[in-house]
């Protein structure tokens, strides 16, 4: 069973931060605890002068910038070798069959991704170069040396993960 997930925007810090205001409190006293000069927060909050009131809720951090999604995949892993070293890879570079590269159907040529054999906990970081596999049944192909190194020499169940895209 191959298993693909994208994961949303993640939950973080970086989301919009506000302050109800309190008896007593004024625009100086709020911006000075969270970092701010009384300028920014009236101009974050639209305000023309410096009446606030009680229950009113101010912005306290810009709009969240947009999340990026997380790639996470989980099926089977081949690898791939002599049949097909040094000849030229969907990418247009030749294979290496030992280089730390892989073939992938969608990811973008460049991608860095994270390989972990789900039976040993070994990983493995390859850069996608070619395409493949393809039939439906696994989720990538490794080069030998990839797969060598986190003991995946036959079908072997991982978690691909993108570290960094091109």
């Amino acid at each position: 069973m191959v298993r693909a997930l994208i994961l949303g925007p993640l939950q973080s810090s970086a989301l919009a931060q506000t302050y109800t205001v309190k008896k007593g409190d004024t625009l100086f006293r709020i911006a000075k605890a969270h970092g701010m000069s009384v300028r920014e927060l009236k101009e974050l909050n639209g305000l023309t002068s410096d009446l606030i009131h009680p229950g009113q809720v101010l912005r306290l951090t810009e709009k969240e910038p947009p999340a990026k999604t997380r790639f996470l995949q989980e099926g089977l892993a081949v690898w791939y070798g002599p049949g097909f070293h040094g000849r030229r890879t969907a990418s247009g570079e030749r294979y290496d069959m030992h280089a730390l590269t892989a073939a992938h159907p969608s990811l973008p040529f460049g991608t860095r991704v994270r390989v972990t054999n789900l039976k040993n906990g070994k990983s493995v970081v390859v850069r996608i170069n070619d395409r493949g596999p393809f039939g439906g049944r696994y989720i990538i192909d490794l080069s030998y040396a990839a797969a060598k190194t986190i003991g995946a020499l036959s079908a072997t169940r991982v978690r691909v993960e993108v570290v960094e895209e091109e």
